[in-house]
């Protein structure tokens, strides 16, 4: 009997391997720049309770169970959250919310299968799955060891403060680390749920007057949002991609003067970076602070009329020209378009650059195809999206002549030209090649449209902006979010912001002006929007 109870004890190396995986979980940074020796190298405090809780309980005790599955809950969640935190810090720049975040799995499962194909991203969602349920089972596995030692018996007892000591005496820290995160996204998930109840009653007070039509300063007058992705400060700042960046607004610069255009430019701060386009849209078009998926839901719950509803209303065709929308988009519905041409509407019948579905050019010469050269049409306020900037940045599309574009297949040699996405993304450096490059060619094709539609009287007015600041370790820069704004038009139309300061050309300096992307819809309309006093005085008779 005596020596069955004594197999039953677990062996000092078995102890000490318990300790390790428990130490590891708690230990596991919950962002990418933790992950050095100092960061890790604190001893914690819940490796103690659990070890110490579990031990002491006789080990027939009826709450035994219950607690060994509530501890190893508890650090399966943990891992969870530190790999939600991880994998946002590294795209996003933020931490993983429960509250709103959830649909981002799509949105990453979509990512994974466009640039890896679905076979490798199944794989690695199978293999996710199993290293999470073969950890699960080592937790189990290691409070059961802890289970099984005996406070009565003080040689494993002895073993296990000494390596609680050795780890303290090396480190000179506890941590509470893992237990805060927790508590922290707990607190975050509440506080989501209050913001999103303050954006509408926000959304309510709206200070723009929508009881005539706006944007009279514009009339009969073209007006093109694009935004670029991940087209960000960054580009014009780091060293890495500042170069090619200027030279391409130079060419930008140069087209529009041959259009017999002028450019102001300056900086906007967007809610986020690294992803979330949609949230940079809605912040323009809204006027409302969008920095989260809780905050997007709320607003297209509530009353408040996007720029794109104000313009419709106010004489313009309003288009949405979204190629990388593959799917229903019922949240189209809250913007007010007249139109939306989202992936399939737009008539590619080419090859994708891997998740980018079309190259810029292409989406341009569709919206021109579709939209501008209809005949007998309304002035058009369109918003566009260009996708070829975003990940993976493999392979980049070359300009080609605008009249042999056609259906798109002109692009299939390019769209199978270049490494993979596998290949590419093996190194960090060639990843940050490719961006500037994307970048290149996304301002190079706006250029070349501008300089083609320059015959187009009276000018259209259009604003070029980037959608959000890459990833941070492609951008270099952990804190900025502002994106570059280009307004390109007449000098008449562009006097109009005089008042705004904006730096003049393609290159915004570095005191040029920075606006939070919220302020751009009442800023926009009373920019240009002739004041009601100067039309009744225009009425009266001499």
């Amino acid at each position: 009997m005596r020596a069955a109870r004594q197999a039953e004890r677990p062996r000092l190396l078995a102890v000490a391997a318990a300790c390790a995986l428990v130490f590891a979980i708690l230990a596991m940074p919950a962002r990418p720049q933790d992950a050095v020796l100092a960061g890790m190298a604190r001893f914690p405090v819940e490796l103690a309770l659990i070890a110490g809780l579990l031990a002491a309980l006789p080990r027939n005790s009826s709450v035994m169970p219950a607690l060994r599955v509530i501890f190893t809950g508890l650090l399966g969640i943990a891992i969870l959250v530190k790999c939600a935190d991880l994998g946002l810090y590294a795209s996003l720049n933020r931490p993983f919310n429960f509250a709103y975040d959830l649909p981002l799995l799509h949105a990453g499962w979509m990512l994974a299968s466009g640039t890896s194909g679905t076979f490798a991203a199944v794989l690695y969602l199978l293999g996710g799955t199993l290293a999470l349920a073969a950890v699960i089972a080592a937790i189990w596995w290691a409070t059961g060891v802890f289970a099984r030692l005996s406070a009565r018996r003080t040689v494993p007892m002895l073993a296990i403060l000494l390596i609680f000591a050795a780890a303290l005496a090396l480190t000179g820290r506890a941590s509470t680390a893992t237990s805060n995160l927790l508590a922290t996204h707990v607190s975050a998930a509440r506080s989501a749920q209050e913001q999103i109840a303050a954006l509408e009653v926000e959304a309510r007070s709206d200070d723009v007057a929508d009881d005539r039509p706006l944007l009279r300063g514009l009339a009969g007058r073209d007006v093109f949002l694009v935004f670029v992705e991940s087209y960000g400060r960054s580009t014009l700042e780091n060293p890495l991609y500042a170069a090619s960046t200027k030279s391409a607004l130079a060419e930008l610069e140069q087209g529009a003067e041959r259009a017999g255009m002028e450019i102001r430019s300056a900086y906007m701060t967007a809610p986020m970076v690294g992803g979330q386009s949609w949230l940079a849209h809605a912040s323009v078009l809204s006027g409302l602070w969008i920095d989260s998926q809780g905050r997007y839901r709320a607003m297209l719950a509530s009353s408040r009329r996007s720029l794109m509803a104000l313009a419709s209303d106010s004489g313009w065709q309003s288009v949405a020209i979204m190629p990388a929308i593959t799917m229903a988009w019922p949240e189209g519905s809250y913007f007010g378009y007249d139109r939306i041409l989202a992936k399939d509407d737009l008539g590619y019948r080419g090859l994708p650059f891997n998740w980018v579905t079309m190259p810029d050019q292409y989406t341009l010469s569709a919206f021109e195809r579709l939209v501008l050269d209809e005949p007998a049409r309304l002035p058009v306020f369109a918003e566009i999206a260009l996708i070829s900037s975003h990940a993976p940045w493999t392979p980049i599309p070359q300009l080609v002549d605008w009249d042999a574009i056609g259906d798109g297949t002109i692009f299939n040699d390019q769209a199978r030209s270049g490494d993979s996405p596998e290949t590419v993304w093996r190194d960090r450096d060639r990843v940050r090649t490719q961006f500037g490059l994307s970048i290149d060619y996304a301002l190079r094709t706006i250029a070349s449209f501008i300089e083609r539609r320059s015959q187009e009287r009276p000018a259209p007015l259009i604003v070029v902006l980037g959608d959000h600041q890459p990833a941070t370790f492609v951008s270099g820069d952990e804190e900025n979010r502002d994106v570059p704004v280009h307004f390109i038009g007449d000098r008449a139309t562009l006097d109009s912001i005089e008042s705004w300061s904006f730096d003049e050309g393609a290159v915004p300096g570095p005191g040029a002006p920075v606006w939070r992307m919220d302020t751009f819809r009442k800023r926009f309309i009373d920019a240009f929007d002739a004041p009601a006093q100067e039309e009744t005085e225009s009425d009266e008779p001499a």
